[in-house]
């Protein structure tokens, strides 16, 4: 089960950090991804954190901006979220997986509820 939470309303200019809370499975053993999607988009790729090694890989829009950590102790993922901006407005999910291919959601076999985040301009 993933759990995600710190989702909100923030300013443009804001931050935010979303956790993703794993139980049943290691988010040291999974590849650890978020995606987001915007009303009426395809579901997007954020970043991504690879299992073991804890390399991470960032989509273009958000590189710079947003951080993604692990904290294999708490079994937990985050998502620090910097210097965001209205077109950041979206459901934000977590996801775990083994498959390759990092900014595919195929390769994810669990998901979360996901977490509403809105940046109001």
């Amino acid at each position: 089960q993933l759990v995600e939470s710190g989702g909100g309303l923030v300013q443009a200019g804001g931050s935010l950090r979303l956790s993703c809370a794993a139980s049943g499975r290691s988010v040291f053993t999974n590849n650890m991804g978020w995606f987001r999607q915007a009303p009426g988009k395809e579901r997007e790729f954020v970043a991504a954190i690879i299992r073991f090694r804890g390399i991470t890989n960032y989509a273009d829009s958000v590189k710079g901006r947003f951080t993604m950590s692990r904290d294999n102790a708490k079994n937990t993922v985050y998502l620090q979220m910097n210097s965001m901006q209205p077109e950041d407005t979206a459901v934000y999910y977590c996801a775990a997986g083994s498959d390759s291919g990092l900014d595919d959601y195929n390769s994810y076999q669990y998901w979360g509820q996901g977490t509403q985040v809105t940046v109001s301009s």
